[in-house]
């Protein structure tokens, strides 16, 4: 089942946002630190604010298994872009001892489903290229390149 995150979740998303962190950590040690990306304490603001829905996939028991962080954007009145209304995934992850088992899958589509619903003209996200799995995954999922960053490390 999806559903909005809820206070009760915070140990779990924070163990999450733990195992993200490495996955980046280990691809690029050179920009991530070991951490997380946020503390309980901004997790509790995060959670109140409409405009930064965070989703999550719970079991019969109400246990999470897995996370999606969105923030809507729109850049009204800006001189080169319209006036669209995007969902950006911030961060999408499922448990590492419960990959597999299409959770993932669900809550993008229940992410799709909300920008739907929310009256945007688009989903998007970023991924980094350290993240060969998860390229792969969203590329499954029908997503295509909007833009491409790139670097000279020096």
């Amino acid at each position: 089942m999806i559903r909005y995150a809820k206070e009760q979740d915070i140990p779990k998303i924070e163990d999450l946002l733990s195992q993200v962190d490495l996955v980046h950590h280990n691809g690029r040690p050179d920009i991530f630190k070991i951490g997380r990306k946020y503390s309980a304490e901004e997790l509790k603001v995060l959670l109140k604010d409409s405009n930064r829905p965070i989703l999550v996939s719970v079991d019969e028991n109400d246990a999470v298994m897995g996370y999606c962080f969105c923030i809507y954007q729109q850049h009204i009145g800006n001189s080169v872009l319209t006036d669209i209304k995007t969902l950006y995934i911030d961060d999408l992850c499922v448990d590492e001892t419960m990959r597999g088992k299409h959770i993932g899958k669900e809550l993008y589509e229940a992410a799709v489903q909300l920008a739907r619903d929310s009256g945007c003209y688009n989903l998007t996200l970023n991924v980094w290229s350290c993240n060969p799995s998860a390229l792969r995954f969203y590329e499954s999922c029908g997503l295509v390149p909007q833009k491409i960053g790139m670097e000279l490390v020096l």
